[in-house]
């Protein structure tokens, strides 16, 4: 017996977390009655789950590396008509993103139907470090990139330390690239992070997930995970301190 959110997950379907948002919100039945709530147990091989009416097929996993363009939505579907990051990978099985960028910003992005994967990659306890680099309005200063290395209050609370490095600077149109590199993935952070220091972020891109970086990718292009990237994913995310 294993936990419905734990099925689902590994259904493919969606990460164990939204998982547990799918039963909460009614939208899974066992045996064909719906559950609502947390906790209940399933035998996967007897046992018929639905999410929104369709029945769990186990899929194999894959696992894709997209080097997302702006103007694209990091889900698998989005109620507005707009792009998604799913649609460019165009896999059979039901993929979805290892967390977020959002929809003017670039950059590496995860894809899977493992659910077990992606919790364990999204979880903050296990720190997987990302790199991004940014084009700010304005010139920071020393003081400023040290705030940032040593954590900046937003409403949501304190960020993490992290590491800040100006690249280059144009003095005539007063912008600076900055090269930022943390393990926090809060929702819009970079961008929140510079409008509190007063420069905001002109354009932004994710070049590095861990140890992975774009290599020779375009815009829009993929590639699958290698095996041992996989592996490799895994074993630094639970091998990383609480």
């Amino acid at each position: 017996m294993e936990r419905l959110q734990k099925v689902i997950a590994q259904a493919g379907v969606a990460s164990r977390r939204k998982a547990e948002e799918f039963i909460t919100a009614g939208r899974v039945k066992v045996n064909g009655k719906k559950v609502t709530e947390l906790g209940v147990k399933v035998n996967p091989e007897r046992d018929l789950v639905e999410v929104d009416g369709v029945p769990l097929d186990k899929e194999e996993p894959v696992y894709y590396l997209l080097y997302k363009p702006t103007g694209v939505i990091s889900t698998s579907n989005d109620d507005k008509g707009r792009r998604t990051v799913t649609e460019l990978i165009g896999s059979e099985q039901r993929v979805y993103p290892i967390g977020r960028l959002d929809y003017e910003t670039s950059g590496l992005l995860l894809i899977t139907n493992d659910g077990d994967f992606a919790n364990l990659l999204m979880h903050p306890r296990h720190k997987i470090e990302k790199e991004y680099v940014a084009k700010v309005e304005g010139i920071p200063d020393r003081r400023e990139l040290k705030r940032v290395e040593e954590g900046i209050m937003l409403e949501d609370g304190k960020t993490a330390p992290a590491k800040a490095k100006i690249l280059s600077v144009d003095k005539k149109k007063q912008t600076a690239i900055v090269r930022l590199i943390m393990h926090e993935g809060r929702n819009r952070q970079v961008r929140r992070m510079f409008e509190a220091l007063g420069h905001p972020v002109k354009k932004l891109k994710r070049e590095r997930y861990s140890f992975l970086t774009l290599g020779n990718l375009q815009p829009s292009e993929f590639r699958p995970l290698k095996p041992i990237e996989v592996k490799q994913l895994k074993e630094l995310a639970v091998t990383k301190p609480s």
